[in-house]
Formats: structure tokens, sequence, C-alpha cells
């Protein structure tokens, strides 16, 4: 990770928390089907932020170590999930985690590979994971197909200070094969999606770092066409964004 995209989300925790999508638990049956992953093994989730991928497996019964650079993020995952007996949480990054050698089964990426050096961070995966262990990185991917999908993401293109520079979408299935090389990769996709009333979608506009946040300039402009968009669209009160959830596999 870059210096300064450890601190992209420190003033955005509590919109990150509420209205973040999470993570389909069929993704929890495929990794135990496909690759034996058993509710003994160690988890390491890297750039883990507030814990939303942590808690996908700390649910499911597994230990999981949330490693994340961004202090405001780790003390939320600290809150969040601090009851679970098999969660601890460190500073660290993906290209130095701090995780003892060959001691994980897992590492675990949830909508965080695309900050990474992906280049030192595989040096550091190899480091700490045991023999034949995996990596599993999941994206949750808007979808851009209704028209109000397609007229969200001008919007976020519109008023997005560097959106089209850091989307995670520019990392496509050739980086993410370059990654796992000479191993193979698997790719499996699951639905997910989201309901918002306006206050819902204008939190889970500003939980994006590249969004303008409350009392920066672009603000009351974007919260303006957004208000728009919503009444052009909303269905019984309520807007759907509608996702593929993305989970790459590989030793």
């Amino acid at each position: 990770m870059q210096k300064d995209n450890t601190k992209r989300f420190s003033n955005r925790v509590d919109d990150y928390v509420r209205y973040r999508p999470h993570y389909p638990k069929g993704i929890i049956t495929f990794l135990q089907r496909e690759y034996g992953l058993d509710s003994k093994d160690a988890i390491a989730d890297i750039g883990a932020g507030t814990g939303i991928s942590t808690s996908l497996f700390l649910n499911a019964g597994y230990q999981v170590t949330a490693v994340e650079p961004n202090k405001e993020m780790r003390q939320k995952a600290r809150e969040l999930l601090g009851n679970f007996a098999g969660f601890r949480v460190m500073d660290g990054t993906a290209e130095n985690t701090g995780i003892e050698t060959h001691t994980v089964d897992a590492v675990v990426a949830g909508q965080a590979f695309h900050w990474f050096d992906p280049e030192k961070c595989k040096i550091e995966f190899t480091r700490i994971l045991k023999p034949e262990g995996i990596i599993v990185l999941i994206w949750n991917e808007r979808k851009t197909e209704s028209p109000f999908e397609q007229e969200y993401d001008k919007l976020i293109i519109e008023h997005g200070r560097d959106y089209v520079k850091v989307d995670h979408r520019n990392i496509d299935d050739e980086h993410i094969s370059k990654f796992f090389y000479p191993k193979p990769v698997q790719l499996k996709i699951f639905r997910n999606k989201q309901e918002f009333d306006f206050e819902g979608l204008k939190g889970r506009l500003l939980s994006s770092s590249y969004m303008p946040a409350r009392n920066e300039k672009g603000y009351t402009e974007m919260i303006k066409d957004l208000k728009d968009l919503f009444e052009r669209y909303k269905h019984n009160g309520l807007i759907r964004i509608n996702y593929d959830t993305k989970v790459y596999c590989g030793k």
C-alpha cells in the first residue's frame, strides 16, 4: 500500500460500516468444498478495514487476524468484532503484515487488493502462508446494467476526484492471473445486492474515498444530483444496487 492510501478512509469510517455491502455466506461453503478450508484454519484478512470480510469468517467459526494500516478503521474493527474469541487485529500493510512466518492457512483480501503492491505483497503472502495455503481475493463489483446503475456510475465519474484512477476494476483478470502465476487461479461469482432509501444511498456514496466528503468542495452539488437521480428511479421509496461478488482463489 502507498502511504497516502492508508489514510483515505479515515473520515468515512461510520459510512463505511453502515453502508458498504457485505459478502455472501456462500463464499465460505465454496472455499470449504473446493479448497478444504476447515473452520480450525487460521485466516489473515489483509487490508481488513472495519472488518466486513473479517466478520464473514469469524461468523463461520474461523480464527482471523485482521491487518489494517488505518488507525480509525482498525479501532472500529476492534470495537465491532472484539467479542469474537478468534479475532485479533494488527497494524500492518499487505507488504509488511507483521504476521509470523508460515502460520496462516488462507490470506484473504476483501475490496483491498487494488491498493497493494502486487510484487511485494506476493512475497509477503508466500512468507506468512503455510505450505498449500490459499489466497482469496474478493470484490463486490457494482453492476452498471439498469438505467439507474448506469446514471449512478456517471454521477460518480462526474463528481469523483480520482475514481477512474483507483477503481478496482482497473485490476482485471490478466493482472490477477499474473499475480498467481505460475499457479492457476479460479474465479467464482456470486450475486449480491443492496436496497437503500435516500439516506442509505447517500451514505453508500460517501463511503467511497474518491467522493467529496461532507464540508468538502463539490459535496453540495453532488448530493443535489444524487437526490434528483433517486427521485427519478426510486420504487416504493427504495433504490437497488446490484453486485457481482467476484472471488479469485488459488494456492
